[in-house]
């Protein structure tokens, strides 16, 4: 009988008695594993028995951890990444070639872009950005070549989304979905019908700002695709103790991501009607032309809010330096609440007009709601606005 998301968390695809008894899920802290003989040796890496060669190519406490995405993500299976970064670029190039062309949502993070302008200067893979807001849309940009279709759901920074079941009814056009602002606890993509969620990890899924790691999850096949070419041979694979960091992390995600989405409603409440805020970026806005999306396919709105404050970049720079509890740092899904400035921080590598088009504005500031008291989190944006 399948345990409900809070349940599974905790308790999937992790068996004590196979690991001496543990409660916990040990850390295999080895880079690599011995042959009980040379012929077992051949074998495996022959392919002919399963076991563990060298933690580049699988590693017992990784594997946990793939598997419980897996599950949490109703995917086939899992792979595990040192970087979110890594786990995309890996994802990317085991779906396009030379000449290919790749269709993104309007809006991605700064070094997706930066990732597919290295794309197109040394492989000769195009990308163009595509509002995907109604089937016309999207099928005006869709060319012959096109290999895949990439989104970001809430995109970064502002939360612009794109209904996936819409995109996904595409036919032959495999979907990548960047699902990190959510969490599988928010949003699964592959019961919409996509085929491939990308997390940064280093995100909700830690929820402790202490590791840097991605991950991907889609059907077996192409995992093990991924796993067999881009990921070994690349090399950017997750060591064992971040991925037992991971595995701790992932436990609260259900109870964490309930108190990010509270706070963050009380906030967007606050931030909504003040008089120094100029506009606002909050899924949960009842005003926002994608509020029904939001409720179709999200769980809660989130835990992200992006606001422009009136007046000019250096007004937006003022009141951040303003600020004393909420941290001025580029991640997010912490403890702590963070605070960014996008046209110069994480998006700075975009150009200027491209930052435009996807509606980051020089006043625009990113909110990762925390998980302190609200009121005390409001009290800091309170007079931090007083000192602008």
């Amino acid at each position: 009988m399948k345990k409900r998301f809070e349940t599974e968390v905790i308790h999937n695809s992790y068996q004590a008695e196979e690991h001496q008894g543990s409660l916990v899920p040990p850390l295999y802290q080895t880079s690599t594993f011995t042959f009980a003989n040379a012929e077992q040796g051949e074998n495996r890496f022959a392919g002919k028995e399963e076991g563990y060669i060298y933690s580049r190519l699988g590693n017992p406490t990784v594997k946990i951890l793939e598997d419980k995405m897996a599950a949490l993500e109703n995917g086939e299976a899992a792979l595990a990444f040192s970087s979110g970064m890594a786990a995309v670029s890996a994802v990317l190039m085991a779906l396009t070639k030379t000449g290919d062309h790749i269709l993104c949502s309007q809006g991605v993070y700064g070094c997706t872009f930066g990732l597919m302008e290295l794309f197109k200067e040394k492989y000769g893979i195009g990308y163009d950005f595509s509002q995907m807001d109604s089937v016309e849309t999207l099928e005006n940009k869709i060319l012959s070549n096109t290999a895949c279709i990439y989104i970001e759901t809430p995109s970064n920074p502002t939360m612009k989304l794109v209904d996936l079941e819409m995109v996904a009814k595409q036919k032959g056009i495999p979907v990548v979905v960047d699902n990190t602002f959510c969490s599988p606890y928010l949003q699964t993509p592959l019961t919409l019908g996509c085929d491939v969620v990308i997390h940064s990890a280093t995100k909700y899924i830690s929820g402790h700002g202490d590791v840097i790691a991605g991950m991907a999850v889609g059907r077996r096949e192409f995992i093990g695709q991924v796993s067999k070419t881009t990921q070994k041979d690349i090399g950017g694979i997750i060591s064992p103790f971040d991925a037992w960091l991971l595995l701790r992390g992932i436990k609260t995600l259900p109870v964490r991501m309930d108190r990010h989405s509270e706070n963050a409603k009380h906030l967007f409440e606050y931030l909504k009607t003040h008089p120094k805020v100029d506009y606002i970026y909050y899924p949960g806005d009842p005003e926002n032309k994608d509020y029904a999306i939001m409720k179709k396919q999200m769980k809660t709105p989130g835990g992200l809010i992006s606001f422009s404050i009136k007046g000019t970049k250096e007004t937006a720079q003022t009141f951040m330096n303003q600020l004393q509890l909420i941290k001025i740092a580029v991640s997010l899904g912490d403890a702590e609440s963070l605070i960014q400035h996008p046209a110069s921080m994480t998006h700075a590598v975009v150009p200027e007009e491209e930052r435009r088009k996807m509606g980051i504005e020089n006043t625009l500031l990113r909110l990762s709601v925390g998980l302190e008291a609200w009121e005390d989190i409001k009290e800091d944006l309170d007079q931090a606005f007083q000192n602008i």
